[in-house]
C-alpha cells in the first residue's frame, strides 16, 4: 500500500510540479514566488504537518504537498484557458468594478497567476490543527508566510495588502460551504475538487476508514481540464465504477456553484471502459470492527 501511495504520489507531483513551471515562466512575480516557495522548509513542513494530521491521525484523503501542487498547477491551467479565451480575472479589472466606492487599484495578470500559486500552495496547511475549520486555521497560518514573502514582491504596502486580500479571500472560501466572489477564489475551489485521480482515498481506505468519500475517490480514473467547446473549460471525469459520481456531484459540483465560474466550465462524467457491462469491483467483504468498517477478500 506505501509503495503503491508513493509511487502514484511521485508521478502526480513531477507533472504538477513541470506543468507550474511551464505556466509560472510566462510570469516573473510568480515565478520569482514559486522559486522562494519550492525551497521553504517552513512551508515544507507544514504541508507534511498537515498530511500527518489528516491521513495518519484522522484516517482522512491526503493534504500534503502533492495535493496542494496539484490544486494549483490545476487553477493555473484553468487561469491559462480562461485567459485564452478572453476572461479577466477579478484583480485585473478591481479598480473599474470599484469606480463608485472605495477604490482597489487593479494588478495584471502575473498578479493573478501569483494570487492563485500562493493560495494552491498554502489553502489546506489548516489540516494540521483540525480538519474542522481547517479553511480558517489555513488563512491565519498563511499570514506569517505572506508577511515574509510578499515584501519581496510588493514594496508598496498598500498593493502587498491588496494582493494579500485576495489571496486570504481565496483560501478562506475554497470550502464549498462558503460562497467565493472573485474569479481568482472560484478557480482554486474548483480546482481543490478535481484532485481524486486515481484513488487519492486508497490510503484511509485500507486503513480501515471505509466510507463513500473513499470508495468514490478509488472510482477516479482520470481527470482530464482542457479548452471547453460551449464554455472556455472542458472537466472531464473517467470513472472505472459508477460510486465515483458521488466525487462528481458531492464535491466538485458543490465547489463549482458556490463560486462564480460555473459559466466558465463544464464538467462531463462517463464510465469506462464502455464495453463491459459491470463496474469494476472495489469492495468484496465489510466487517464492523469497533467504530470501523474493515474490507477485506
Amino acid at each position: 500500500m506505501r509503495d503503491w501511495r508513493q509511487s502514484e504520489d511521485l508521478h502526480l507531483l513531477k507533472q504538477s510540479e513541470q506543468t507550474i513551471d511551464e505556466i509560472v515562466t510566462k510570469h516573473p512575480k510568480t515565478k520569482k514566488v514559486w522559486n522562494i516557495l519550492c525551497n521553504d522548509p517552513l512551508l515544507s513542513s507544514q504541508w507534511d504537518m498537515a498530511d500527518y494530521i489528516a491521513v495518519t491521525k484522522m484516517q482522512y484523503n491526503a493534504h500534503g504537498k502533492v495535493h496542494a501542487k496539484i490544486v494549483t498547477a490545476n487553477a493555473l491551467h484553468m487561469l491559462d484557458l480562461l485567459l485564452a479565451a478572453g476572461v479577466q480575472p477579478d484583480i485585473v479589472k478591481a479598480a473599474h468594478e470599484t469606480e463608485s466606492g472605495d477604490l482597489v487599484e487593479s494588478g495584471d495578470i502575473d498578479d493573478a497567476y501569483l494570487i492563485i500559486l500562493i493560495s494552491g500552495l498554502l489553502h489546506d496547511i489548516g489540516n494540521q490543527v483540525n480538519r474542522a475549520d481547517h479553511n480558517l486555521h489555513s488563512e491565519i497560518l498563511a499570514i506569517p508566510i505572506l508577511e515574509r514573502i510578499l515584501p519581496q514582491v510588493y514594496p508598496e504596502e498598500r498593493k502587498r495588502g491588496i494582493i494579500r486580500g485576495f489571496i486570504l479571500h481565496c483560501i478562506y472560501t475554497h470550502m464549498e460551504t462558503t460562497t467565493s466572489y472573485t474569479l481568482e477564489a472560484s478557480l482554486l475551489k474548483v480546482a481543490d475538487g478535481t484532485d481524486m485521480t486515481k484513488g487519492r482515498g486508497r490510503m484511509p481506505f485500507e486503513m480501515g476508514n471505509v466510507n463513500i468519500n473513499c470508495v468514490s475517490a478509488m472510482s477516479i480514473e482520470e481527470v482530464k481540464i482542457r479548452k471547453g467547446i460551449d464554455k472556455p473549460i472542458s472537466i472531464t471525469i473517467n470513472m472505472t465504477n459508477s460510486a465515483g459520481i458521488y466525487q462528481v456531484g458531492e464535491i466538485l459540483h458543490k465547489k463549482l456553484v458556490s463560486g462564480i465560474a460555473s459559466k466558465y466550465i463544464e464538467i462531463t462524467a462517463q464510465t469506462i471502459p464502455e464495453q463491459p457491462s459491470t463496474d469494476e469491483r472495489i469492495i468484496y467483504k465489510i466487517t464492523v470492527e469497533k467504530d470501523k468498517f474493515v474490507h477485506s477478500k
